[in-house]
């Protein structure tokens, strides 16, 4: 087991580096299901490994065994050929290819029960890359959605900071500012007033007529009309 401890220890630690510089979400996902099926693959090769080794137990289990088999059959052969010292001696051999298919036997158990707790394991491991695959797309899309959210956020917390405002307004005080010393100077480049005395007189004689006077003027003409001499034709007629 401790196998399939390295093989998450190793990928728990990729999969942290990886966030940690994450920028692209699905290039961090493609990677992440290429970098579990290449541990996949090298627990597959281990997993085989240990099969390989149950297996050449198995094998030397039986071959002791078989050995065991021989010698008692050599045994036999010895008690009936009268040579009883030839048998025990067989019968001793037989009796430690025993002992040896005994203890490669429990080897092999031990062997096989990891084996079992192994491949069960693998399929474990491959169930979950395989999920993960599935659910690649689905993080993608979640992903998509956080990115967006985040530039919204971000968006909306520049349109909160009131520096922007707080400058626009400064340069809208500046332009009013800048139109009242245009209207400034433009009153002072304007021709300066008559003196006030003056321009009563001015105003007096460039005023019009009074009825008044008019009416003076009237009579005036009528007088000197009456005292004037008639004019010469009327004289002549006379």
């Amino acid at each position: 087991m401790g196998l399939f401890s390295r093989f998450k220890r190793a990928v728990k630690a990729n999969i942290n580096d990886m966030i940690s510089k994450a920028e692209n979400p699905q290039k961090m996902l493609n990677q992440l299901i290429v970098d579990m099926n290449g541990q996949l693959i090298e627990a597959k090769k281990t997993v085989a490994a240990a099969i390989a080794d149950e297996k050449k137990l198995e094998r030397q289990a039986l071959q002791n065994r078989q050995q065991a088999a021989e010698w008692e059959r050599k045994a036999v052969l010895a008690v009936k050929a009268g040579k009883d010292d030839l048998a025990k001696e067989a019968l001793l051999r037989k009796q430690e290819y025993d002992d040896l298919a005994r203890q490669y036997h429990g080897q092999w158990e031990a062997q096989h029960g990891s084996v079992e707790e192994l491949k069960a394991s693998l399929r474990q491991l491959q169930q979950k890359i395989e999920e993960a695959q599935r659910k690649k797309n689905m993080l993608l899309a979640r992903a998509k959605r956080a990115e967006a959210q985040k530039k919204i956020q971000q968006t909306m917390g520049g349109i909160a900071d009131t520096s922007a405002f707080d400058a626009f307004d400064r340069m809208s005080a500046r332009v009013d500012q800048i139109e009242a010393e245009a209207e400034a100077l433009k009153e002072l480049e304007a021709p300066a007033p008559k003196d006030s005395l003056e321009a009563r007189f001015a105003e007096l004689e460039g005023e019009a007529p009074s009825g008044d006077r008019l009416l003076e003027e009237l009579k005036a003409r009528m007088i000197e009309d009456k005292t004037s001499p008639p004019p010469e034709e009327n004289k002549e007629n006379s």
